[in-house]
């Protein structure tokens, strides 16, 4: 089942929460000199118009990135990321996003290098021309769990893995558990990064009830709210479940994270800073 096209929600509140922290880790690990992997389980096409059919069709850009591209006053971590999106753009003009790939890509330093997975057949072409010119960007159409148990250990020993599927199958959070456990068997010092989206808690609460089945340690949570739980149709929240955080994720999160929901959804919005395993 390969419906699902991110063009549809691309630079909404899921992905300012996303990316926000994917550049925040690649930082970090940037820190050392030593070059790191960067795997993208679920790639999409790393670049999006903001004025294609897609995107105008839910405008859901115009309630994440929209809010805050022309804002004064943010966090330094949060205006690093805008300066990223305003780099693709060229100008002050809101017209194009980056996906994860993109994100990651223009931080990469010569001595990194990353592997991008995509399946869906009409993606996958897109993404190929977009990362062409990247020399330390491999770009494959495979599924990206199995890239855990082909990749893992990298030969730098240093890595990140973005695990971020559509979740269109409820299999779909059962899988990103046993893509962890696959994952940190090979590569415990690794970090994994997984988004998710808030549709039914329920859901939520039993992938991380598997997470915490695993017996893995140091899982930081971090959510992004813009209404209350609900049973009605659509996403309310989103989050990142990160394994092996850096040091100084959670305090640069607890500054961020009241900042977004403040401007993001200021009457209904929430936010949650929590480990599900502590170190």
């Amino acid at each position: 089942m390969l419906s699902y096209r991110h063009s549809f929600h691309a630079g909404n509140h899921a992905d300012v929460l996303k990316h926000i922290t994917l550049m925040l880790i690649i930082e970090s690990l940037q820190q050392k000199e030593k070059g790191f992997y960067y795997l993208d389980t679920h790639a999409g096409v790393g670049r999006y118009r903001l004025f294609s059919e897609e995107a105008e069709k839910t405008a859901e850009f115009k309630e994440g990135i929209g809010r805050l591209w022309a804002q004064k006053d943010m966090p330094e971590e949060v205006e690093r990321y805008i300066q990223l999106i305003r780099k693709l753009n060229g100008s002050q003009t809101l017209r194009y996003y980056a996906g994860s790939p993109l994100i990651a890509a223009t931080l990469l330093r010569q001595q990194d290098h990353a592997l991008l997975t995509e399946l869906h057949p009409t993606d996958f072409p897109l993404l190929r021309h977009n990362f062409s010119q990247f020399k330390n960007v491999t770009t494959k159409r495979d599924n990206g769990f199995q890239q855990l148990k082909a990749t893992l250990p990298p030969k730098e020993r240093r890595g990140l893995v973005l695990i971020d599927p559509p979740y269109e199958l409820k299999e779909d959070y059962e899988l990103v558990v046993e893509a962890i456990k696959e994952g940190y068997k090979r590569f415990a010092t690794g970090i994994y990064a997984i988004w998710y989206p808030v549709v039914l808690r329920q859901q939520i609460k039993r992938m991380i009830k598997g997470l915490e089945s695993t017996g893995i340690r140091k899982i930081l949570q971090l959510e992004l709210a813009v209404r209350p739980d609900s049973d009605q149709k659509g996403m309310t929240a989103s989050g990142m479940i990160v394994i092996n955080p850096p040091w100084q994720l959670e305090s640069q999160m607890k500054k961020i994270l009241p900042y977004l929901t403040a401007l993001l959804a200021p009457e209904t919005g929430s936010w949650t800073v929590n480990w599900i395993t502590p170190e």
